[in-house]
C-alpha cells in the first residue's frame, strides 16, 4: 500500500472527497498531505491544520469534518519524522529532528506548494501542541500568507510537573553534546502513547476517542511514533527560549488565539499565558477541565474549542 493512502477503519472513515499525496521539500524530504473541500455553507476559506508531535492525518478525520461543515476547506500534512512522511533515522519510531529550521521548511513548502495554489482564501491556521509552537515561531515569515491563527495547547514549554525547564534544557544539551543526540531522551521508547492504557493517559478524558487513535495505529503501525531523542529535545528547548523573548513578540503581526487546556499536564499553561501577554495581537481562552488534546476530548470540552474557533475565525457561524 502506498504511504500516501489514508487509513480508513469503521470507527474512523476517511472524509469524503479526500485528495491525498506527497510533496518534496526544498531539502528533498517527502511530506504526506491531504486536503478537502468544504461541505457546509458558502466557502469561508481554508484551514491549514498543523498537528502535534507524534500525530498523523487520520487522527483528525472527525475534526476535519467539523471544519468542513463550517464552510472551510481543510489542508493538513504530516511533519517530517512522523505519520506517513519521511523519517530520518533507521529506527523510525524515534522522534528526531536535526534543527528547528527543518520544520519551518516543511511549513513553508506546504504553504507554497499546496495552500496558495490549490486552496481558496482567506487562509487560516489551526495548530496543536508542537504544531502550534512551530506555527508561532514561523509567524513572522508566514504572516503574509495566513490571516489568523488558532493555537491549541501550543508547546511553548513542558508542564511544570517535569521539573525546572532550565535544568531540562541543560540535560538535553548535555546529552546531545556528548554524542547521544539520536538516542531516546530519558523515559522514551518505541511504544507510542496511543497503545498505553486509557486510565494513565494524559491527553484526553474521552475513552472512545483515545481508543480510536490506537485503533488507527493498529491498522497501520508504520504511522506510530515513540519518544523524542536528545537532539529533538535540545532543538525544542533552544527554540522555545528564543520565542519567549519580548523582541520576538513584537515581530508577530498576525492575529492569534491561544486555547489552553485547563487540566493540561504535558505542556505549560504558564508559558502560554506569558506568550499571550508578550504578543501584540494575541488573545487567550482556557477550557477548564480539558486535558491536552482539546480536539480529541469529550464533547463537553471539544465543543468549547470549536466555539472558540467559531468566534475567532471571521465569517464562521456558531454551531452546537
Amino acid at each position: 500500500m502506498s504511504e500516501d493512502v489514508l487509513v480508513s477503519i469503521p470507527r474512523n472513515p476517511v472524509p469524503d472527497g479526500a485528495v491525498a499525496g506527497s510533496i518534496r521539500t526544498p531539502d528533498g524530504k517527502r511530506l504526506r498531505f491531504a486536503r478537502w473541500r468544504a461541505t457546509g455553507r458558502a466557502a469561508q476559506g481554508t484551514i491549514l491544520l498543523c498537528q502535534g508531535r507524534s500525530e498523523f492525518i487520520e487522527k483528525y478525520h472527525e475534526t476535519i469534518d467539523s471544519f468542513r461543515a463550517r464552510g472551510f476547506a481543510v489542508l493538513t500534512f504530516d511533519w517530517r519524522g512522523q505519520g506517513g512522511s519521511e523519517r530520518p533515522l533507521p529506527n523510525a519510531r524515534k522522534g528526531h529532528v536535526g534543527a528547528i529550521e527543518e520544520y519551518e521548511t516543511d511549513l513553508v513548502a506546504v504553504i507554497e506548494q499546496l495552500l496558495l495554489p490549490d486552496c481558496p482564501p482567506p487562509h487560516f491556521l489551526v495548530a496543536h501542541s508542537m504544531g502550534g509552537f512551530l506555527a508561532l515561531r514561523s509567524a513572522p515569515l508566514i504572516a503574509r500568507w495566513i490571516d489568523r491563527m488558532v493555537l491549541s495547547a501550543p508547546f511553548l514549554g513542558l508542564s511544570e510537573r517535569y521539573g525546572p525547564s532550565d535544568l531540562l534544557a541543560v540535560a538535553a544539551r548535555a546529552g546531545d553534546t556528548l554524542g547521544f543526540g539520536k538516542a531516546y531522551a530519558p523515559g522514551g521508547g518505541d511504544t507510542p502513547g496511543e497503545w498505553g492504557p486509557f486510565a494513565s493517559n494524559t491527553v484526553t478524558s474521552d475513552p472512545t476517542r483515545f481508543a480510536r487513535a490506537g485503533a488507527i495505529l493498529e491498522a497501520r503501525p508504520a504511522l506510530a511514533l515513540g519518544g523524542p531523542t536528545f537532539r529533538w529535545m535540545r532543538v525544542m528547548f533552544d527554540a522555545q527560549a528564543n520565542v519567549a523573548l519580548p523582541e520576538f513578540g513584537a515581530r508577530v503581526p498576525v492575529p492569534i488565539l491561544i486555547v489552553s487546556a485547563g487540566a493540561d499536564t504535558i505542556v505549560s499553561n504558564t508559558a502560554q499565558e506569558s506568550a499571550a501577554r508578550l504578543l501584540r495581537t494575541c488573545g487567550r481562552v482556557v477550557i477548564d477541565g480539558a486535558k491536552h488534546e482539546a480536539m480529541m476530548e469529550r464533547d463537553l470540552y471539544r465543543e468549547q474549542f470549536l466555539a472558540a474557533v467559531d468566534a475567532f475565525l471571521p465569517g464562521t457561524p456558531t454551531f452546537a
